[in-house]
C-alpha cells in the first residue's frame, strides 16, 4: 500500500472516493477545488494509473471489515463509490462498511451505453452467458438466439455468408478485461483478439491473441482493427462512456454484431448518481455541512 500526505490547507474530516475511474478522477478534482479534503484509493491492479489530485492510497482494505475499519479510524465524513460499474465486489464491501459504521456511501456510475439504430446488440446477463452464447453458435448456424422484438441476430463465421474465408474460426473482438479471459476458455472453433490495458495472467490460451492499448480510441482505428484481424463480433460490458465507445460506433458501421454484458446489480438501497458534479455537492455537504 502506497499513501500521499494531505496537500498543505487541507484540513477536517475526509470524504474517501474509491476511484480508478475517469469519474474518480474528475470528482477529486471538483471537492479539492472546493477545499474539500480527499482521499481517493486505487486498487493497485493497473501499472502506471492516471493519479487524481489530492491524497491517494493505493492498496486494498481487507474485506468490508477492513475498510470500516479503516473508514472509523479516519473519521472519514462520507465515501463515494466511484469504480468501474463491473467492481461488484467492491461495491458490495464499500455498502457493507457504510451500514456497519453510518459513514455515508453514494455509488456514482457512468450511464450505460444504448442501442442505437443499425446497431445488432445481444445483451447477455454475465461473461458466462456471454460465452456460451459464442459456443452456441456452429449449432444456431451463426445465429444469436431469437429476441422477442427482433429477429436472430447472425454471428458470421459459420454460415454460408463467410465461404470466402479460409479458415471457419469465430473471430471475435474481446474487450470485457484482461480478468475475464477464463470465461472464454475452452472455446471450439473460436478465435479471440483481446484487448486489455495490462497482459493478463498466464498461461493465455492458444487461440488468444493480446492485444495491449490504453484508449481513448477513434471510430478510424477501430474500423481499421476490425478490418485488419477480420474480426466478425464484438464482445464488451457495458462500461459506458465516450472512452471507449467507437468500438461500438465501428461495429455498427461494419455491421458487426455486438454481444452486450449487462453491468451487476446494485446492493440494496445504495443511492446512485450519473456525473462527477451531482457526486461532488452530495460530498460537499457531508464533509462541509452548510455547503
Amino acid at each position: 500500500m502506497r499513501d500521499v500526505a494531505p496537500p498543505a490547507g487541507r484540513h477536517g474530516r475526509p470524504v474517501l472516493i474509491l476511484g480508478g475511474t475517469a469519474e474518480a478522477r474528475a470528482l477529486a478534482a471538483e471537492l479539492d477545488a472546493a477545499g474539500v479534503r480527499v482521499v481517493s484509493s486505487l486498487a493497485g491492479r493497473v501499472t502506471n494509473p492516471r493519479l487524481p489530485v489530492g491524497e491517494v492510497r493505493e492498496g486494498g482494505f481487507g474485506g468490508p471489515e477492513g475498510l470500516a475499519a479503516w473508514l472509523a479510524a479516519e473519521d472519514v465524513a462520507a465515501m463515494v463509490d466511484a469504480t468501474h460499474p463491473f467492481a461488484a465486489r467492491m461495491t458490495a464491501s464499500a455498502a457493507s462498511a457504510a451500514g456497519a459504521t453510518g459513514v455515508p456511501l453514494l455509488v456514482l456510475r457512468r450511464p450505460g451505453w444504448c442501442e442505437e439504430p443499425g446497431d445488432a446488440w445481444h445483451r447477455t446477463g454475465s461473461l458466462e452467458e456471454a460465452a456460451a452464447l459464442l459456443r452456441q453458435r456452429a449449432r444456431l448456424g451463426g445465429a444469436v438466439p431469437e429476441r422477442a422484438d427482433r429477429p436472430p441476430v447472425r454471428l458470421p463465421g459459420a454460415g454460408p455468408e463467410r465461404a470466402d474465408r479460409p479458415s471457419p474460426l469465430l473471430r471475435v473482438f474481446l474487450t470485457t478485461g484482461r480478468r475475464s479471459l477464463p470465461a472464454f476458455s475452452g472455446l471450439d472453433g473460436v478465435w479471440f483478439l483481446a484487448r486489455s490495458v495490462d497482459p493478463p495472467e498466464p498461461p493465455v490460451p492458444a487461440n488468444v491473441r493480446v492485444l495491449l492499448d490504453r484508449g481513448p480510441y477513434t471510430v478510424e482505428g477501430e474500423r481499421a482493427l476490425i478490418r485488419e484481424h477480420r474480426l466478425d463480433v464484438l464482445v464488451t460490458k457495458d462500461s459506458g462512456g465516450d472512452m471507449t465507445r467507437a468500438k461500438l460506433v465501428a461495429a455498427r458501421e461494419l455491421g458487426l454484431p455486438v454481444v452486450m454484458v449487462d453491468r451487476p446489480p446494485l446492493p440494496p438501497g445504495v443511492r446512485l448518481v450519473g456525473t462527477a458534479a451531482e457526486a461532488a455537492r452530495w460530498a460537499c455537504h457531508h464533509a462541509a455541512p452548510g455547503y
